[in-house]
């Protein structure tokens, strides 16, 4: 049955108690379901559509995958289903893909992180053009402490553009840019009611920082933006009387950056959270929590929202899809994984600080390779300082490429996104090895995203473990056919199951003898 089909009240169907036949029954999710008593009293068989004969003990109306979230979302962000597409850096998450989810009624975001301000500008002005007058797309804002000055033009950027979402992703601490784009064009409609220009997701993985986006922003934050004649008065003040972000979406184990924490254990603290602040400043809307991490089966949907998340989104798995900006290459390896083939390896665009991010390990040698350069940068403070047979060590089997080389080809890169990291790398022997380093792992998702094959062993794929349980859920179905991989395909199916595996457990809770055949749900085309 596709997603668009409507239930037919006009079948009737004699009760079923044989659990292979139960399980069948289950799967109708868009009937009703009626729970029969057994002729003789025991045991209790399912029925669906029409209102059979007998003894009914209870009924459960027609449950639709579009209802699983929170239907305050969908109202929002004027969408049909509670389900984004999360922002991969390096445009893996292309327009195609954004513009693909727009019109399939659900919600994208471009993975403007780890692009030039140009190749940004390129895909905000054919998205701006191609989805006019369309709500419910986005680009990624992605905090940048090495370059807070490319982060502001960003914001500066979607807000000239009117992007309608924004999803801050990777911030510890608030900044100047993520603050403009919240407040920004805050004005109170005709019920007096704050209105939004800009819809701001954040994405968080530690309470602190969730605490900072369910706040009103920071007044010295605000003071500045006003005195820099970025915001009015009355934009600040509006600013102050409701949170940072309306939809803070909680990321556990996922690919790239993450704290890899359990969902079951992260968002019930986040939702608590969410409600002892909406108390304390006194909010009009309740803001809306989703879920990221470990999403790759319909199993993982349902759970999250069972958890009580509003919407759900996707990341690892979606670099499969034919839409994603990442090499066939790339994509067979992904295919490939397992749940436990990925490992945690330093981050590029934090590499001074340590954070790591979580990438693909199976197939590819790049995190022991980059943990070498980490362990590196801690332990000298130069690349002259580096021992010889170390030097060696790393232009061989990591750069393959002299330092002298790289760091010819790294001037050339900043000489043009930004000079003044060229300036502090000669006052600063340290930063120079850092920049040095960070060659080696920028340069590793671009070969991955270009297909680089004489690089493969250095691929830098970022991913989580729903890469592997989306692998061995769709293994023999109609989604292990490569070309069938939508990114709407995907989340078609992934949001039907999920509906199924939420039928199945609320016919089990009221006593049913439901398989576990009934929680299953093979993928296959769907309208």
């Amino acid at each position: 049955m596709s997603l668009l089909a409507c239930p037919d009240e006009g079948v009737t169907a004699l009760p079923v108690f044989v659990p292979e036949e139960i399980a069948a029954c289950v799967r109708e999710v868009r009937q009703h379901a009626h729970i029969v008593a057994g002729p003789t009293g025991r045991g209790l068989g399912l029925a669906m559509g029409a209102r059979p004969a007998g003894d009914v003990v209870g009924t459960l109306p027609p449950l639709y995958p579009e209802w699983l979230g929170g239907r305050t979302f969908c109202e929002a962000h004027g969408v049909r289903f509670p389900y984004v597409a999360g922002e991969m850096a390096n445009g893996i998450a292309t327009t195609r893909m954004v513009t693909a989810m727009a019109r399939a009624e659900m919600l994208g975001f471009f993975g403007a992180g780890g692009l030039g301000l140009p190749e940004v500008e390129r895909a905000v002005h054919e998205l701006a053009g191609e989805l006019s007058g369309v709500p419910n797309w986005g680009v990624n804002l992605i905090h940048s402490p090495n370059e807070p000055e490319l982060e502001y033009r960003v914001a500066k950027l979607l807000l000239r553009h009117a992007v309608p979402c924004v999803s801050a992703s990777a911030y510890m601490a608030l900044t100047p840019a993520v603050v403009l784009c919240s407040a920004a064009g805050l004005n109170r409609g005709a019920d007096g009611q704050i209105v939004r220009r800009t819809r701001l997701f954040a994405k968080v993985s530690r309470p602190e920082v969730a605490e900072r986006f369910l706040s009103p922003a920071p007044p010295e934050l605000l003071r500045l933006l006003v005195e820099r004649g970025e915001l009015t008065a009355e934009e600040a003040a509006l600013a102050a009387l409701v949170p940072v972000a309306e939809d803070i979406t909680v990321e556990s184990d996922s690919g790239g950056h993450t704290d890899n924490r359990p969902l079951g254990a992260l968002l019930p603290r986040i939702l608590n959270l969410r409600d002892e602040l909406t108390r304390r400043f006194g909010y009009a809307r309740e803001v809306r929590i989703g879920a990221a991490g470990g999403l790759g089966t319909p199993e993982g949907v349902a759970s999250a929202f069972a958890l009580g998340a509003a919407y759900v989104v996707t990341g690892s798995v979606n670099q499969v899809a034919v839409e994603a900006g990442i090499s066939d290459d790339a994509k067979a390896m992904l295919a490939d994984a397992d749940v436990a083939d990925v490992i945690m390896a330093p981050s590029a665009d934090m590499f001074e600080l340590g954070v790591k991010l979580q990438v693909l390990r199976r197939g590819t040698m790049f995190a022991s390779r980059a943990g070498r350069l980490y362990e590196a940068y801690q332990t000298h403070q130069s690349l002259e300082e580096l021992p010889q047979q170390l030097r060696v060590k790393i232009e061989r089997d990591v750069l393959r490429a002299s330092i002298d080389e790289v760091w010819a080809q790294t001037r050339q890169f900043w000489q043009q996104r930004d000079p003044g990291e060229i300036t502090r790398a000669e006052n600063d022997p340290k930063h120079r090895m850092a920049l040095v380093f960070r060659w080696y792992l920028g340069s590793s998702s671009r070969w991955a995203i270009t297909g680089d094959t004489t690089r493969r062993g250095d691929y830098q794929i970022w991913c989580g473990p729903a890469m592997g349980a989306f692998n061995r859920w769709t293994a023999g179905s109609f989604l292990a056919d490569p070309t069938h991989r939508s990114v709407v395909q995907i989340a078609l199916n992934l949001l039907e199951g999920a509906a199924v595996t939420t039928r199945a457990h609320q016919l089990r809770t009221y006593g049913l003898p439901v398989p576990s055949s009934a929680f299953a749900f093979a993928p296959r085309h769907l309208a």
